[in-house]
């Protein structure tokens, strides 16, 4: 039987945190969340878990009487300004939330004896690059957020070397599904074409890796147990796809006569233009694999949002 453990989960009430707190749940976990809600929902979190209004730029010592108090053996961070458009607006910001409040849960879990910890950093860390990305891929993050997910990535690197902090970096590539927030490409083009035939669009030739939300927390969950402390680790579907052809495939799943139209305001100043994951070093340690393919993702997601999405702007037609 799988042991019971008290987890935190930072971050718990956005898109990616709230469906590894379901899986944490499922698995027989006792599950915290702690989030501010600037960008995660009180409706994400799961009717079973604790939750707990929390700003990770309060003190260290804060978190770490919470963490005491609740007897937390593992924490999940990925607490975050998220949303990449908004950090050309608000850059500091961004920083403090991500580089200097990934600092602050770091010393909290050092304060509390957490047993181990995973960081949620991003692959846009690493900026465009032609061939698959690995660990060892130079980083030449593109944009403010890059930088302060960066920055806290190499902190939970560093930390881990100088404080002994049990953390593993994770280097999360694309997901998508249910619940996903904010004017994500996937849920956008869905919200346009429930509305009509045409979508606006920014950079439609970016290409990403795209991995379903369910797969994505299922590797992370293993990698928590199996992952060595201070390393790194990609996670992605080992796949990636232009943003033209994904708003193909979401448009014949419509049933729609696909027009894209350019909007210069939805370009960003300095793109990446292709994220391909390299997921070797995770499945050497790992045993799990992903289970839903990328247009099967898209279809599930397409029905999560016909029954749940009206809040996105769907219209059924």
């Amino acid at each position: 039987m799988p042991i019971s453990r008290n987890i935190c989960v930072v971050g718990g009430a956005g898109f990616i945190g709230s469906h590894l707190v379901d899986k944490l749940i499922e698995k027989g976990n006792n599950v915290l969340v702690l989030d501010n809600f600037v960008s995660g929902s009180l409706e994400n979190i799961n009717k079973k878990a604790e939750w707990s209004k929390f700003d990770i730029r309060s003190s260290p010592e804060t978190l770490a009487l919470l963490f005491k108090n609740v007897q937390i053996n593992q924490v999940y961070h990925l607490a975050a300004e998220p949303y990449i458009p908004e950090c050309f607006e608000r850059p500091r910001e961004f920083f403090e939330v991500n580089a200097m409040g990934t600092m602050n849960v770091l010393l909290a879990c050092e304060k509390a004896d957490i047993e181990k910890i995973v960081y949620y950093s991003s692959s846009e860390v690493y900026g465009t690059r032609e061939g698959k990305i690995t660990e060892e891929t130079p980083v030449f993050p593109h944009s403010t957020y890059a930088v302060s997910k960066l920055a806290g990535d190499r902190l939970a690197f560093t930390l881990a070397k100088e404080h002994k902090i049990p953390v593993i970096i994770l280097r999360q590539f694309n997901a998508y599904g249910p619940k996903e927030t904010h004017e994500y490409v996937i849920p956008e083009i869905i919200s346009q074409l429930s509305k009509s035939d045409t979508v606006h669009l920014g950079n439609i030739k970016a290409e990403r890796d795209f991995l379903y939300v369910e797969d994505a927390v299922g590797m992370a969950i293993e990698l928590m147990e199996r992952g060595k402390v201070g390393e790194v680790y990609n996670l992605g579907s080992g796949t990636y796809c232009s943003i033209e052809q994904i708003a193909k495939w979401i448009a014949e799943i419509m049933g729609k006569k696909l027009k894209i139209e350019i909007d210069q305001k939805k370009l960003r100043p300095f793109d990446v233009e292709r994220l391909w994951c390299d997921n070797s070093k995770i499945y050497k340690t790992i045993d799990y694999r992903p289970k839903v393919p990328f247009k099967k993702g898209l279809e599930k997601t397409i029905n999560w949002f016909h029954k749940n999405g009206q809040k996105w702007g769907w219209e059924s037609k």
